[in-house]
């Protein structure tokens, strides 16, 4: 398996094996330090001497995603940081990357939707055809930039099928994600301007896909522009609020959770969380029938 700094992490885990750590903690070091060269190679960089600190927040921002409890991840950020002070001892990276001390905010829970209004306001702000697709797919779906995936607008197969629906195949796999109205306008208008011999819908400066720090600067850009950027929200909270607006009007939770491509539907019950009005009117929906008499039986 290639990824960046190879070499480097060899070295560390037999530096780490002769001081002789047990091996509970050369386990957590092997995969913390594996996922997130795995991640820098895949934002688009190979050589581990460019590393920034926004590296590893687009990384911790990632794992956090991904659903990984708050402990996980902070052992993750320790076992980076204790790999990138090897480095910077080795002479391979510059002592600036960790000047300031690496204290990322991490939320004791995972990351709130956004709230609707604000989302209108964010959409509000985004002019660039390229930036408006993305991020009106992106709160369908925040995969659009991930490496490997190759991207085509299916078109509707039956009468009165809404939209389309956007299929990737990573591999051998096939993944369906449905557009709104408003995504698949974007996204068309994204289309008919894009350079058509880019292989990806969404490309960077070179030959490859948009990266995930790319994306995360555009993000964080336009919520300064809207007056956002004082509320903590963060890219993975677009998953979120697509997630709790389905739940919130009427989708099944089962349905739900394959449209987010969880296996556990533990995971899709901490994504999506209802609003204080859906929880109000389930109440006294289920008031009404509790008062007509409509529960039978016996418990």
């Amino acid at each position: 398996m290639e990824f960046p700094a190879k070499e480097h992490f060899e070295c560390y885990m037999h530096h780490k094996w002769r001081l002789n750590h047990k091996p509970r903690t050369l386990a957590s070091s092997f995969t913390s330090v594996m996922l997130f060269l795995d991640f820098y190679g895949k934002s688009g960089k190979r050589e581990i001497e460019k590393i920034e600190r926004v590296d590893l927040e687009g990384f911790i921002e990632h794992e956090q995603d991904r659903g990984l409890r708050i402990s996980t991840v902070r052992t993750r950020l320790a076992c980076i940081i204790a790999f990138l002070h090897f480095l910077m001892e080795q002479e391979v990276i510059s002592g600036s990357v960790l000047k300031r001390s690496i204290k990322l905010k991490l939320p004791e829970v995972l990351p709130r939707a956004m709230n609707p209004a604000d989302v209108r306001k964010l959409l509000s702000v985004i002019d660039d055809i390229r930036d408006r697709a993305l991020f009106s797919s992106a709160f369908t779906d925040r995969d659009t930039d991930r490496r490997g995936l190759r991207t085509e607008v299916k078109r509707p197969g039956h009468q009165g099928q809404k939209g389309s629906s956007l299929r990737r195949r990573e591999e051998q796999h096939g993944r369906v994600v449905y557009l709104s109205d408003d995504a698949l306008f974007a996204l068309k208008l994204w289309l008919r301007r894009r350079n058509e011999n880019k292989e990806f819908v969404f490309y960077g400066q070179s030959h490859g896909h948009l990266c995930y720090s790319t994306g995360r600067g555009l993000f964080v850009n336009y919520l300064k522009k809207a007056g956002l950027d004082q509320k903590g929200y963060a890219v993975h909270c677009l998953r979120h609020t697509f997630a709790s607006e389905l739940l919130n009007a009427g989708m099944r939770l089962e349905c739900l959770q394959q449209l987010l491509g969880h296996q556990d539907i533990e995971v899709t019950r901490r994504y999506a969380r209802l609003t204080d009005r859906t929880r109000e009117e389930e109440y006294f929906r289920a008031m009404a029938i509790i008062e007509k008499g409509g529960i039978d039986g016996t418990y």
